[in-house]
């Protein structure tokens, strides 16, 4: 196997210590701040030793290339993007505590993921729906790393499925701004100019999700192992299980702990360091 670590404060000092611990046949840069040690040894204190260090680590069996991918998966807020919109959006409510609390409580996994959305979107009632427009104009940023690993994509000819129990408002946009493939989200119901505090149409949970991911993947006539998905909530799970490589990116430990590999510290493009 081979151990690839990065992260914004990697430095010599952190790759002599991981040497001591990993026995690495050698230690090749990746890319700037990050390195794969090949043929490593597994050790319990490398975990440990990345963690109180900052640095992102991920085992990756030798001869993985990110050019023999077919499909890469993602998740939207707080993923792709910075901000959860839903969140954003109650905030031009002012119900953006009340929202965020129920929002972080889907995401550990503690409320199930339809009621929590049923309950936050029906906060939303009366909501001018020009709110929506602004906060794609104001506040919706792309996490840094992410224009690096879209472009990865299309150079190496990886389609990418943005999946979203958000909001098609905003997947839409963010499909045509960045060539995005394929995606899947909720329709928010607009009357007269307000959002009605109901949703048009299924629910996309993480059922949904993971149903997408396979369509995608059976229509690309791909198997398991090319594929990849990153996600940071709960219901982001079913679906990165379906993946043969899956990723939490800056997520809740519920999702760390079953993932195949956690960025914490590193942007979007640290997943291109992860492959050959």
């Amino acid at each position: 196997m081979n151990l690839v670590v990065q992260g914004p404060g990697l430095n010599e000092g952190d790759l002599e210590a991981l040497a001591l611990l990993a026995k690495p046949a050698q230690i090749q840069p990746v890319a700037p701040g990050a390195y794969r040690l090949t043929r490593a040894m597994r050790n319990e204190g490398i975990a440990p030793l990345c963690e109180a260090r900052r640095i992102d680590h991920a085992w990756m069996p030798e001869g993985r290339r990110f050019a023999d991918l077919r499909l890469l998966a993602m998740d939207m807020d707080s993923t792709l993007i910075t901000i959860e919109c839903i969140d954003e959006l109650g905030d031009f409510a002012g119900k953006k505590a009340e929202i965020a609390s129920i929002t972080a409580q889907a995401m550990r996994g503690e409320i199930e993921y339809r009621e929590s959305l049923r309950r936050r979107v029906a906060a939303l009632k009366d909501l001018d729906e020009s709110a929506l427009a602004r906060i794609d104009r104001e506040r919706l940023r792309l996490t840094p790393g992410a224009e690096a690993l879209i472009a990865a994509c299309k150079e190496h000819r990886v389609q990418v499925l943005l999946v979203s129990g958000g909001f098609t408002f905003f997947t839409e946009r963010l499909k045509a701004r960045l060539g995005i493939d394929h995606t899947i989200s909720n329709v928010l119901e607009v009357k007269n100019g307000r959002l009605t505090g109901a949703l048009i149409g299924e629910i996309v949970d993480a059922d949904a999700k993971a149903d997408k991911f396979r369509e995608v993947l059976s229509q690309l006539k791909a198997t398991r192992e090319q594929s990849v998905a990153i996600g940071d909530g709960a219901n982001d799970l079913k679906m990165m299980k379906e993946a043969g490589i899956s990723v939490a990116f800056r997520a809740k430990p519920v999702v760390r702990a079953r993932a195949t590999c956690a960025l914490n510290w590193s942007g979007l493009d640290g997943v291109l360091n992860l492959f050959e």
